[in-house]
């Protein structure tokens, strides 16, 4: 190591602050006033802005009213030890919005060498239920005009790490351009109730994703999540491509381990391993934006060594995004999808569902070990554009433990559309109908 730099950083070391957030004027208490949230979150960036490259701000281990649409840029070497809990205000009049659409709760903007990390668990609390309203009709009023938890944009060698993010009003975790990031040790609530399932009322908590992530060199694992959309997803970010994404070790209940859904966009070399997924609603998910798939790529992707027990909805799907959109009378329909309805096929055509097949690029996935536990619908979903088709898709030991004999699709047990190379290996069962049949001739009467 070059002197001069072995000699800032030992200068770095021996100058290092550790700023205590309730010391320098944090207001505590849980259910301090607006007034008090706004002086809070002033005077949080304000102490973050302060910070010299090596220290720490510490929230200590109590609970701090705070007011969203908090802004930090720039930060280096820097370290926020949250002890204690972040508890976003739910005065939704005083939010801080951008128009119509409410501010981020935290974002932080060009951060290197940034860690977030707690002595023991710190909570960001969104207090999500005053934005979710009422089940179904709060979403009607009020869409997605609701905040994000914590957003990382160009951040580099980025450590989350021993925090729960709870009831976020909408993502919990979201990301553009990072590189070099590890996300572990970490938690993610998202529920209406405390069933231990989804139910359609805790499903209302729309968009509520967990860790979504976009860029280069990412590693989560170890993590838990139990929320009612995406659990970990894999995104696109203009034109760069998400690339070398890692997950592993995780337990996830909700919609889905997912790739997308992505339009133009390009995702490769995105491995998911040794995951529980118990009573999630989706389990393997794979999806693009129909109007806006074209030149999208998702490839080289690895699902293996995994368990979905007893999911409410599809165990596997790949193909186009189950998704309402919002109608030109301003409300959103769940059976007017982009490009799939979340109605299909449940509500035929005729009656006003609908669902098309992506035009993106589904190219070398393998599904590796995977048990599917009595899925309460058919095991799943594989629909390709019928000119651009799936291509390199193998299933390897791909098993579905007691399915419905009265699924969907009948004995078919997938919807298997626009493949031009599928294969299923090993002990695979059943097997796709569009799948070449590769298996080892295990009998399946063992499993049902």
């Amino acid at each position: 190591m070059h002197v001069a730099v072995l000699g800032s950083i030992l200068a770095s070391l021996a100058s290092a602050r550790v700023v205590d957030f309730g010391q320098v004027g944090g207001i505590s208490g849980e259910h301090a006033d607006t007034k008090v949230a706004l002086q809070n979150r002033d005077l949080f960036v304000s102490s973050l802005s302060s910070l010299d490259p090596g220290d720490t701000l510490l929230v200590p281990n109590t609970t701090f009213r705070i007011m969203g649409g908090m802004v930090l840029s720039d930060l280096y070497n820097v370290t926020i030890q949250l002890d204690g809990t972040l508890s976003f205000s739910d005065d939704l009049k005083a939010w801080p919005k951008d128009g119509k659409m409410p501010l981020t709760a935290l974002k932080f903007i060009n951060s290197s060498h940034l860690t977030l990390t707690s002595s023991g668990t710190g909570t960001l609390n969104g207090n999500g239920a005053k934005w979710w309203g009422i089940p179904f009709i709060g979403y009607l009023i009020r869409g997605k005009n609701r905040p994000p938890l914590l957003h990382m944009a160009s951040a580099s060698n980025l450590i989350v790490e021993n925090l729960l993010f709870l009831n976020a009003a909408r993502f919990s975790f979201t990301s553009s351009q990072l590189d070099w990031a590890v996300i572990r040790y970490c938690e993610i609530s998202a529920r209406r109730t405390q069933r231990d399932d989804h139910t359609a009322i805790d499903l209302s908590a729309f968009n509520t994703d967990g860790f979504d992530v976009a860029g280069r060199n990412i590693h989560v694992h170890d993590v838990t999540v139990w929320n009612q959309d995406d659990t970990v997803a894999i995104k696109g970010y203009k034109q760069f491509i998400t690339e070398n994404v890692l997950v592993e070790r995780v337990h996830a209940s909700g919609v889905g381990l997912s790739i997308g859904s992505i339009g133009n966009r390009h995702i490769r070399n995105i491995t998911f391993r040794d995951v529980v997924m118990h009573h999630s609603n989706k389990g393997i998910y794979m999806k693009f934006r129909s109007s806006a798939s074209k030149g999208g790529i998702i490839e080289d992707v690895t699902y293996e060594n995994i368990v979905i027990d007893q999911p409410n909805s599809w165990p596997i799907w790949i193909g186009g995004a189950q998704q309402d959109i919002k109608e030109s009378t301003g409300f959103y329909n769940p059976c007017h999808g982009d490009p799939c309805s979340l109605c299909w096929p449940q509500i035929p055509k005729f009656l006003g569902s609908n669902c098309e097949s992506p035009s993106g690029t589904f190219a070398n996935i393998t599904l590796r070990n995977i048990t599917i536990i009595k899925p309460k619908l058919s095991p799943g979903v594989i629909f390709g554009n019928s000119t651009n088709p799936i291509q390199g898709l193998v299933f390897d030991g791909v098993r579905v433990v007691d399915p419905p004999s009265r699924g969907a699709w009948g004995k078919d047990y997938y919807y298997c559309n626009g493949v031009t190379s599928g294969i299923a290996k090993g002990n695979t069962w059943p097997v796709p109908p569009c799948f070449e049949d590769q298996t080892d001739g295990h009998d399946s009467d063992i499993l049902v």
